[in-house]
């Protein structure tokens, strides 16, 4: 069985929205990216905002799920990833997180 090692996981949830980071760094034939991931930003009990995503890497790639829907996306690498996920989430809700490095 592959191991995993946990780089981030982390929930906030402020002013009806929450946020919840995991990631992973794994050797898992399930993801041969090398990463499990699952970056969400959502409404409280309510509507994805945006969320990021690796779940069926295998069978559906990398995931974009937005207001327009879920898409396929290109993986550009972990720390690219998130950074460009804290833009988004900036842009798209009115919070002014508190990103853990």
């Amino acid at each position: 069985m592959a191991s995993y090692t946990t780089v981030a996981d982390w929930q906030d949830v402020q002013a009806g929205y929450v946020a919840d980071v995991t990631i992973r760094d794994t050797e898992a034939e399930a993801y041969p990216c090398g990463w499990d991931y699952a970056l969400h930003i959502g409404e409280v009990g309510g509507e994805t905002i945006l969320r990021y995503d690796n779940a069926h890497e295998q069978t559906k790639g990398h995931e974009r799920h937005g207001p327009e829907g879920v898409e396929t996306v290109d993986f550009p690498g972990m720390l690219t990833l998130y950074d460009q996920f804290i833009r988004e989430a900036e842009e798209l809700t009115p919070i002014s997180w508190m990103w853990p490095v």
